[in-house]
């Protein structure tokens, strides 16, 4: 059974950095994709940070040069580092993991395992 558990969202100010951890368990960790989501109120959940079983990440538009993602094979454990925080990184963030499905593996519909979330929320 496959299970993620996301931790270390907060409240920062605009600028500040936050880490999160997602602990993965109950797959092979080389077979799945594995990233991280969000979702802001009133808004479709979009993808952040994914890395994909060769090792090539992918990180949205917004986010890149501030975000990075990365794997600790060794404890199973998921991170996304995010500096220089905005308001508009508000949201609640998700780990989520599955087979990399084709040229889609970035989209939030290919994946079938996701952890609880933790909201991050950035104030001005």
């Amino acid at each position: 059974q496959v299970q993620l558990v996301e931790s270390g969202g907060g409240s920062v100010q605009a600028g500040g950095s936050l880490r999160l951890s997602c602990v993965t368990s109950g797959y092979t960790d080389s077979s799945y994709c594995t990233g991280w989501f969000r979702q802001a109120p009133g808004k479709k959940r979009e993808g952040v940070a994914v890395i994909h079983t060769t090792g090539t990440t992918y990180y949205a538009d917004s986010v890149k040069g501030r975000f990075t993602i990365s794997k600790d094979n060794a404890k199973n454990t998921l991170y996304l580092q995010m500096n220089s925080l905005k308001p508009e990184d508000t949201a609640m963030y998700y780990c989520a993991a599955d087979f990399c499905f084709g040229g889609y593996w970035t989209a939030p519909t290919s994946y079938n395992h996701w952890g609880q979330g933790t909201q991050v929320t950035v104030s001005s």
